[in-house]
C-alpha cells in the first residue's frame, strides 16, 4: 500500500507516438495528470482514443513513451525492469476488459496467488482473498472454477485480485465493457464500494459516460490530450 504522501501517481508531458507504414501517428501528445491517494477518477474516451495506450503507460507495461511517470513518488523511466517490476507489484492494481483467470484455479486461488507472488504467507493471503471475495458477493463461490462462474462473477473476482496486495492505485481498463448493461452496473457499484473502502486510488478507462459520473472525477481523453 502506499506510503507516499504525494500523488500516487503524477504524469509531465506524457507522449507516445506509433509508427505506421512510414507515418507517425501521435496518440499521446502531452498528457499532464495527477492522481490523488484514494481518488477515483474516470478516463472518458471512444475507443481508439489512447485510453488503453494511457493506462499501459501508467502500469508499466510498455516503454517508447516519453515524458515523465512517477508512480508514489518514485520515477520509473530510469529504472530497471527488475525495479520497473517490483514498482508496478507494491503499488499497482489491474482490471481489464476481460478477466485473464487462471482456468485451472478457482476463484480463492486466482486470489491468493498474486499475493504470494508478493511474498505474503499463505494463511494470511488466503484470508484476504475470502474476505474480499465475500465482500463482491462471492462468499459461495470460493471453490469454483472460472469455467463454473458467471461473467459478472468472474469480473468480482478479478476486482479481488487487483485489490489483493492493497495496492495504492488500480488501474481499470473498460472493466465492465464485456457485461451486459444491468450486471456492468452492478460491478461497477461494487468495485466502487469496495475501492472507496480500501483507500486506493483509481483511474478507470471507459466510453461509458453513465458509469463515469459516478466517480469522483471525470477526464476526457481527445486528440492526445486531457480534456
Amino acid at each position: 500500500m502506499n506510503d507516499h504522501q504525494g500523488p500516487v501517481v503524477k504524469l509531465v508531458n506524457l507522449k507516445r507516438t506509433f509508427h505506421q507504414g512510414g507515418v507517425a501517428i501521435e496518440v499521446l501528445r502531452g498528457i499532464n495528470l495527477e492522481i490523488n491517494p484514494g481518488e477515483i477518477v474516470a478516463l472518458l474516451g471512444p475507443s481508439g482514443s489512447g485510453k488503453s495506450t494511457m493506462l499501459q503507460a501508467i502500469g508499466l507495461l510498455e516503454g517508447g513513451f516519453e515524458g515523465k511517470i512517477e508512480i508514489a513518488g518514485t520515477e520509473a523511466s530510469a529504472l530497471s525492469s527488475d525495479a520497473r517490476t517490483t514498482l508496478r507489484r507494491d503499488h499497482l492494481g489491474f482490471v481489464y476488459q476481460f478477466h485473464h483467470l487462471l482456468p485451472d484455479f478457482n476463484a480463492t486461488e486466482n486470489v491468493v496467488l498474486p499475493q504470494l507472488i508478493a511474498g505474503q504467507a499463505k494463511g494470511p493471503a488466503n484470508d484476504r482473498a475470502q474476505e474480499l471475495l465475500t465482500a463482491l458477493g462471492l462468499g459461495h463461490r470460493l471453490d469454483h472454477r472460472p469455467s463454473q462462474l458467471s461473467g459478472g462473477e468472474q469480473q468480482r473476482v478479478a476486482v479481488a485480485r487487483a485489490l489483493a496486495n492493497r495496492p495504492a492505485l488500480v488501474l481499470a481498463d473498460e472493466p465492465t465493457g464485456n457485461l451486459d448493461e444491468g450486471t456492468a452496473d452492478r460491478v461497477l457499484e461494487e468495485f466502487l464500494r469496495l475501492v472507496r473502502g480500501e483507500g486506493s486510488a483509481a483511474l478507470v478507462a471507459t466510453h461509458n459516460e453513465r458509469l463515469a459520473f459516478r466517480m469522483d472525477r471525470v477526464l476526457r481523453l481527445h486528440e492526445g490530450l486531457l480534456a
